[in-house]
């Protein structure tokens, strides 16, 4: 059996790593790394493993790998020979696969991601005497940009899950895990309520209730995007 270790940092992308490892059942290891309390960027220890420091990480014997979805299909490849988590080539599914795997961090996270600086803008972080310029600018930069595109993207999302229940058809994938964090992270702080997307709403409620959700947070901690951590 392959030797894995995860560099996990809390409240962050690599709880998808974790969370694929449960699902797969696969024997791993954890060396935790801290957010500074004060600026939450990640720990300088992480860099150690990797020139950028950005989790997850995960040493698989011997080799590094880094960027969430690059490791969950590694790993897949690597453990998933019977398919359970990804659809097998050449089939409508895996198309859809593909094509999710990309979307969760190419197309959904940057509206979010300006969302977090946006509110930053009008947070402490920024002098008080400032606050009211930068906070207008967040507020101007929401209702014209961040906001609509956000909107655009969860009725998209809230669309393709009335058609089945899963991303890529009836049976739940690394997909569905790769898009659990940016959906975590809407829910915090970008308007993916009950009422307004109901659909994406239970969605998101059935992947937090797999066993290998939390068993990932069992031994990761808890993730709590409302500021959309990474």
């Amino acid at each position: 059996m392959a030797d894995v270790v995860v560099h996990h940092l809390e409240n962050s992308r690599s709880h998808r790593v974790l969370w694929l490892l449960e699902e797969l059942g696969v024997e791993y290891s954890i060396e935790m790394h801290r957010r500074d309390r004060k600026t939450m960027r990640a720990s300088k220890s992480l860099r150690r493993i990797h020139p950028l420091g950005k989790a997850p990480m995960v040493v698989l014997d011997g080799v590094v790998l880094a960027e969430s979805g690059a490791i969950l299909e590694a790993l897949l490849d690597e453990f998933d020979t019977e398919h359970t988590l990804h659809p097998e080539k050449g089939t409508t599914e895996h198309r859809r696969f593909r094509y999710f795997m990309h979307y969760a961090e190419g197309s959904l996270m940057l509206p979010l991601l300006v969302k977090l600086l946006t509110g930053a803008l009008g947070g402490k972080q920024v002098p008080a005497l400032a606050r009211p310029i930068t906070g207008g600018v967040g507020k101007l930069l929401d209702k014209s940009f961040t906001d609509p595109e956000i909107r655009l993207h969860l009725t998209f999302l809230e669309g393709e899950l009335s058609e089945r229940p899963f991303l890529c058809g009836d049976e739940f994938t690394a997909a569905d895990i790769q898009l659990g964090f940016p959906l975590e992270g809407a829910r915090g702080r970008a308007g993916l309520t009950a009422e307004r997307y109901p659909t994406l709403h239970r969605y998101v409620e059935t992947l937090r209730a797999r066993d290998g959700y939390r068993a990932a947070e069992k031994r990761g901690g808890p993730l709590e995007l409302g500021g959309f951590s990474s």
